[in-house]
């Protein structure tokens, strides 16, 4: 995440991918004190795709460590960090081209869940 917000900073769009909301929780530090705030505390105003999932259950159920979505802990925790939820196919270019091309100065998380990729 630490990158991200680097190459944010330096003009670029980066997409960073987490596959479960587990993984993302290592990089807390970097994204609520950093790239969130930045907004807040300074001019800049960083850009940042982050992709993240909610580990599928069905058909394996890979555990507890793999299928938590801390999605309404994030929207908490963060003030200028918008987070979408795709819960409908024809969501996913809608959102992914929201966060590409808003204007706002806004980051978005967006988080995909799992079981959806068979389902629907």
């Amino acid at each position: 995440m630490g990158i991200t917000t680097g190459l944010a900073l330096a003009g670029w769009v980066p997409v960073s991918i987490y596959p479960r909301w587990n993984f993302l929780l290592l990089a807390t530090n970097q994204l609520v004190n950093h790239l969130d705030k930045l907004p807040l505390i300074s001019r800049y105003r960083p850009k940042v795709i982050i992709r993240v999932g909610v580990g599928s259950e069905r058909p394996l159920h890979p555990q507890h460590q793999h299928v938590g979505d801390f999605a309404d802990a994030f929207k908490l925790l963060c003030r200028t960090v918008e987070i979408i939820r795709l819960h409908q196919p024809e969501d996913v270019m809608l959102a992914y081209r929201h966060a590409l091309e808003r204007d706002d100065g806004r980051s978005t998380i967006i988080v995909e869940y799992s079981d959806y990729y068979n389902e629907r």
